[in-house]
């Protein structure tokens, strides 16, 4: 795979109190990926960048919801959450990375 394209693919981690509750009890790490991925590439991304064995993916779009202000209607944008399980020996942290 290009590494353009590995670099593109991961857009950014979703830190939240479920998936941090989700990276404690199953050893999976939430992931912000692009809408075009697929579960091979993003497995193949996630090895490559940070040097882990992936052991299965799960993905899930999310539709943007519909909000309002004073100037009017506007919609925000859909993305895919993929849920990476990580193998019992294979660790990836966040803090202190910009």
């Amino acid at each position: 795979m290009f590494n353009e394209k590995l670099y593109t693919l991961i857009k950014s981690p979703l830190i939240t109190e479920k998936s941090s509750r989700i990276s404690e009890v199953h050893k999976q790490v939430v992931f912000k990926v692009d809408l075009n991925a697929n579960k091979r590439e993003i497995k193949d991304a996630v090895e490559e960048l940070f040097k882990v064995e992936v052991l299965a993916v799960t993905t899930s779009i999310v539709k943007g919801k519909t909000k309002r202000n004073r100037n009017g209607v506007y919609k925000r944008s859909n993305y895919k959450k993929a849920f990476v399980t990580l193998s019992e020996d294979s660790d990836i942290q966040f803090e202190g990375m910009n």
